[in-house]
C-alpha cells in the first residue's frame, strides 16, 4: 500500500477569555473563528476548524491543479 504524504502545518493560535469561555482566531487564516466553553475544549475546537479550513483549501487547490491528496496534521 502507497503511504500518503504527511504534512505539518503550525499556526499562531489567539485563546480570548470572554467571560463565557474562549474565543479562538488564527491570525493567517482569514475568518477563521471558533470558540469553546474552556480552554481544552477551545483548543480541541481550534484543531478541528483549522483542520477543516486547510483540507477545504487543499481540496480547491486540488480540484484545480489536480494533485495528489495529501493528510493535514494540525498541532497545537
Amino acid at each position: 500500500m502507497k503511504q500518503r504524504k504527511q504534512t505539518i502545518y503550525n499556526f499562531e493560535v489567539v485563546f480570548e477569555n470572554n467571560g463565557q469561555g474562549y474565543t479562538v482566531t488564527v491570525p493567517k487564516l482569514p475568518g477563521l473563528v471558533t470558540e469553546g466553553n474552556n480552554l481544552k475544549e477551545a483548543k480541541e475546537m481550534a484543531k478541528d476548524a483549522i483542520r477543516c479550513y486547510l483540507e477545504a483549501l487543499l481540496k480547491d487547490k486540488m480540484l484545480k491543479s489536480a494533485k495528489k491528496k495529501g493528510t493535514v496534521n494540525v498541532s497545537i
